[in-house]
């Protein structure tokens, strides 16, 4: 059993409120999203695992069950090429649950046009592997978001 925590500080808002058909539809994978704090802050390992993928706008860190967790920092980050995005760690690091991965601040994301809600999904899982996914209310970084048998 793998116990996902959130890599920031927001409000959780569930899946099917994330403004991208891509993540609403749940086509990347089950799991729930977050609307973050709006103040520059560190994006934090869900797991403890290796960094098997890094971008400045998101980051998939696979535990030791083989269960990979995508976080993706904003909607269409992608396009801000990195602008207001800083790595923490490398491509092929462990890292532990709560370590910063990467800084980044979403009231600039923002103000550039772009939605910084954040999609914390479960990748190549069934939503029916997941458990007590919060979908809704306030959360803290390293808060529990769900369970993954």
């Amino acid at each position: 059993m793998t116990s996902v925590t959130s890599p920031l500080a927001g409000k959780a808002i569930g899946l099917a409120a994330v403004p991208d058909p891509v993540f609403s539809g749940a086509m990347v994978g089950p799991g729930t999203a977050i609307d973050p704090v709006r103040e520059a802050g560190d994006a934090v390992s869900p797991v403890d695992g290796v960094v098997v993928s890094l971008h400045p706008h998101a980051f998939v860190v696979v535990d030791s069950e083989g269960h990979g967790v995508l976080t993706h920092l904003g909607i269409d980050t992608v396009q801000l090429n990195g602008e207001g995005f800083e790595l923490l760690v490398n491509k092929g690091d462990t890292v532990q649950r709560g370590q910063a991965v990467v800084r980044w601040d979403p009231a600039a994301v923002e103000a550039a046009g772009k939605s910084p809600v954040c999609p914390i999904v479960a990748l190549e899982a069934t939503a029916e592997s997941l458990a007590d996914v919060i979908e809704d209310g306030d959360v803290k970084s390293g808060d529990a978001l769900f369970s993954w048998k």
